[in-house]
């Protein structure tokens, strides 16, 4: 709940800190100087809802998942526990284009 109040803030912010930056703008190409830097508020208001999403994203995002070999094997199919190999095949022999070579039949 809070990481999703803290995106809305953030969203909120940055749409605030885009319509002052379209103002500031206007009002400086009304007044004849179209150059001209961005005010304080604007660069600092953008740089706080950016982190302020950032943070809002990290606390709403899910837990980590254990990512070891034992994990990872529970979760991979029959025939890649069969040859370990497999993931590291080449396009063609995946898709059988190429002949399949065996473990048995590799020496090094």
């Amino acid at each position: 709940m809070l990481g999703q109040i803290m995106l809305l803030v953030a969203t909120v912010a940055l749409l605030h800190a885009a319509y002052s930056t379209y103002e500031h703008l206007s009002h400086l190409k009304a007044l004849g100087r179209p150059e001209g830097s961005l005010p304080n508020d604007i660069v600092l208001e953008t740089i706080a809802a950016l982190f302020l999403a950032i943070v809002g994203a990290t606390v709403r995002s899910p837990p980590l998942r254990e990512v070891t070999w034992r994990s990872e094997m529970k979760r991979r199919a029959q025939e890649e526990e069969e040859d370990p190999r497999l993931s590291f095949s080449l396009f063609a022999q995946r898709a059988g284009l190429a002949p399949k070579v065996s473990p048995a039949s590799t020496s090094l």
